[in-house]
């Protein structure tokens, strides 16, 4: 044992960890759907994918690893908006909407293509009670996650990539398309939002509490040396990410080579199986499949032990009682299990805008954490300020949306919010948020007058 380091073995199970708890269907699908559609300008479309899908997530881990948690970073905004925006993303990562995604995703990969005479409804139910069962005990022990996840899913997972990947390297295809589709032009540009879809940066903020906990069962106790090194298995996530989007996004040009597809329609699951029917003829669907199923698990039991241990550490007794971390995993699970079977498609309708509303406010205060010491925390009242410029026009673009959503209506002043610049490419919050910081230095700075003068 290293009292202030991990062993390089050490090092390297914390990492692949920290990669199978990011590691989703999500990560899995973007990446081909990008290749098939940018064809022959797929290097500079999957190099704008990198930076937003990876950049952001990895600076997100080492803005919290360096603020000390995610907790104190938000308490620099306020201690009430630290539990009001910690418990909407956990919710939302969460049994809202990311973990009853894994179940019902892999089961549409994995059984369904081999039960179509079997009623679904039933053989959802079955799959999803011992996948979300499997996910729950494997999760009771969150900080012994690199003895399951870093040891054998995460590798095993690794490995089927790799299959894949080398399937591309010698399999005869034809020439890779042109691009089409939204990625007829400006590949780098539209790689970049798509990769700021993934909205991986949500959960990377908060993974950071089980890779710790990870650490210090690996015997570094030390505050900092664990802070050190749950940051570098951060950067070395951020390695592998880099390299499996890469391999993936080949793995799209390639299926690209032997069909086409429409991008209204189809998704990168298609890709997948377009590409493995080619390679492997039936057996190809069945290889999908189990790549999506360890992925999902992975996540699954990655989001179940973030959302315990946080409300475990936020609310340790309800209504007088005590909740013990077994009993908040239990109740995620139960929740998620039922969401995944009740109707995914209506919390997912509900969940893309909030989560869209979340993300701006999180790279907000993630840029003004790494840039704490030479700049946001000589003016501190730039946190308060850029966050409730950006909070409010997320806020209400976030119910312009769901009034649209489920009845069909547009509310006008609602609606202004999209004439901000850049609005189209989601980074409708720029304006507000530069807005906000001037606004911040100014008051820091008036404070400081006033306070010198006295």
């Amino acid at each position: 044992m290293h009292g202030h380091r991990l062993t390089r073995h050490q090092r390297l199970l914390a990492t692949v960890t920290f990669f199978s708890m990011f590691f989703g269907a999500g990560n899995l699908i973007f990446p081909p759907f990008l290749g098939v559609q940018a064809g022959s300008a797929t290097v500079p479309a999957a190099a704008g994918f990198i930076v937003s899908a990876v950049g952001l997530p990895i600076l997100g881990v080492l803005a919290v690893s360096a603020a000390g948690g995610f907790e104190q970073l938000a308490n620099r905004v306020s201690p009430k908006f630290s539990l009001v925006l910690g418990v909407a993303i956990i919710l939302t990562i969460g049994p809202c909407f990311a973990i009853p995604r894994t179940a019902t995703t892999s089961f549409e990969m994995a059984v369904v293509p081999f039960t179509a005479d079997a009623p679904r409804w039933l053989t959802q139910l079955v799959y999803s009670l011992v996948f979300f069962a499997l996910s729950f005990v494997m999760a009771q022990h969150p900080e012994r996650l690199s003895k399951t996840l870093g040891r054998f899913m995460g590798p095993l997972l690794l490995v089927l990539i790799a299959v894949l990947f080398a399937a591309c390297l010698v399999i005869g295809h034809g020439a890779f398309t042109a691009p089409y589709g939204n990625y007829a032009s400006g590949q780098l540009a539209r790689g970049f939002l798509d990769g700021y879809q993934t909205m991986d940066l949500l959960a990377a903020l908060y993974f950071g509490i089980v890779i710790s906990a990870n650490v210090r069962e690996m015997g570094v106790t030390d505050e900092s040396a664990n802070r050190r090194e749950t940051g570098l298995a951060g950067v070395g996530t951020g390695v592998m990410l880099i390299a499996v989007y890469g391999a993936l996004s080949y793995v799209g040009m390639v299926s690209g080579a032997f069909a086409t597809i429409d991008p209204a329609k189809d998704n990168g699951a298609t890709v997948l199986t377009n590409l493995t029917a080619s390679a492997f003829g039936p057996w190809g669907t069945a290889f999908v499949g189990l790549v999506f199923v360890v992925a999902c698990f992975n996540v699954c039991t990655g989001l179940i032990s973030t959302c315990g241990t946080y409300f475990q550490n936020r609310f340790p007794r309800v209504a007088g009682r005590r909740v013990s971390y077994r009993a908040w995993s239990a109740i995620f699970a139960v929740f998620s299990f039922i969401v995944s079977n009740a109707g995914l498609s209506t919390i997912v309708t509900v969940s893309v805008p909030v989560l869209a509303a979340l993300y701006p406010i999180a790279i907000v205060l993630v840029v003004l954490a790494l840039v704490h010491r030479p700049f946001s925390g000589r003016f501190p009242h730039m946190y308060f300020w850029t966050v409730l410029l950006v909070g409010i026009v997320s806020a209400v673009d976030c119910l312009d949306q769901l009034i649209t959503v489920f009845t069909g209506l547009t509310v006008a002043p609602l609606h202004v919010v999209t004439l901000l610049p850049l609005y189209s490419a989601q980074l409708g919050w720029l304006l507000p948020a530069a807005i906000g910081l001037a606004i911040g230095v100014a008051v820091s700075l008036a404070k400081r007058t006033t306070a010198a003068a006295r």
